[in-house]
């Protein structure tokens, strides 16, 4: 055991500390013609929470809530303003090198991949910089891409990939040095249903089989609903929820949507727990709460109605948070 595991072994059980984080940014604007007066912009707001190690937390929240600026102050890339920070027992700012060792990190829209290489040198290099033990290192890599269906791209520049290509390169990269701490922002973004399917499943195992501790930030709910147990919700840089999704939604008293196509146009469909909320022709939209099954109302429409296709439609974050803020006085 390195000195590392030592120090990881006797921090507790909790890998993530914040403790009344706050970030403010000095932003310069115009006030006149010529004048320019200094504003503050406080992105984020006495923040606390602890994620346990081996736990999957899903920390989402509208653009521009303090998502990524929370992230940036957990890899040591921004200083906090205020307050603790503590990752795996160390001070991300202040020990970023040593913290570089024992998280990955894949940042949506950016990549920590090589443009203009083979996307296998990217790997090489990630070898090197990391010191990854050479057995370690082809075994991590031959996982990765047999469950990320990479074999195809390893000799494709990386500026030549699709985003959703990209971003299964990107996840493969920031495992090979088996981090305990594993940040994820937007993974299954421009995949298919199949390819997010792989990808789920891959985080499934990797959570359960190495104990990678993973903060996941996503608009995709199923994400969230199919790998994360708790949910901590972000607006306005205040944490306004940490809890279960199902009661997120009892809080926000979200809705999904069953798209319904008939075969022919028809007056609005009437079923229980239910509501047409917008009829185009033979298709119809039903609202429905989303803590609700959908099975049962599935199972009604297509045994009373003359059924084509169907799809179901999660809430997406914003409508959630929207509700929550509906009426203030409520919560």
């Amino acid at each position: 055991m390195n000195s590392d595991d030592a120090y990881s072994d006797s921090a507790g059980s909790d890998l993530i500390e914040l403790d009344g984080i706050e970030k403010v940014f000095e932003v310069r604007r115009k006030s006149g013609r010529l004048k320019r007066e200094k504003k503050q912009v406080r992105a984020v707001d006495g923040i606390s929470f602890r994620v346990a190690r081996g736990e999957m937390v899903g920390y989402i929240g509208p653009n521009g809530a303090g998502k990524s600026t929370t992230i940036k102050m957990l890899t040591g890339i921004l200083t906090p303003s205020a307050g603790r920070v503590r990752v795996a027992g160390l001070d991300p700012s202040r020990e970023r090198t040593r913290l570089a060792q024992r998280i990955g990190v894949v940042f949506g829209q950016r990549t920590t991949l090589w443009w203009d290489l083979p996307l296998y040198d990217s790997y090489r290099l990630a070898h090197r910089m990391y010191r990854i033990p050479d057995a370690r290192f082809r075994e991590n890599l031959d996982r990765c891409v047999e469950l990320l269906d990479l074999g195809e791209l390893l000799d494709v520049p990386v500026r030549q990939l699709s985003l959703g290509q990209r971003m299964r390169g990107d996840i493969a990269a920031a495992l090979l040095h088996d981090p305990d701490v594993l940040y994820l922002d937007e993974p299954t973004i421009g995949l298919d249903v199949v390819s997010k399917a792989k990808v789920r499943e891959f985080l499934s195992d990797l959570n359960a089989e190495r104990g990678t501790t993973v903060l996941l930030t996503t608009h995709d709910l199923t994400d969230i609903e199919q790998l994360c147990k708790r949910v901590m919700v972000i607006d306005h840089g205040r944490l306004v929820y940490e809890g279960a999704l199902a009661g997120l939604h009892e809080v926000g008293e979200s809705e999904r949507t069953l798209v319904v196509d008939l075969e022919r146009e028809l007056p609005p469909i009437d079923v229980p727990h239910a509501r047409v909320v917008k009829v185009e022709g033979p298709r119809q939209w039903l609202a429905f709460p989303a803590t609700s099954s959908a099975a049962p109302l599935v199972a009604q429409v297509a045994a009373e109605y003359p059924l084509v296709d169907l799809s179901v439609r999660e809430p997406d974050i914003e409508s959630v948070i929207a509700r929550m803020y509906a009426d203030r006085d409520r919560y």
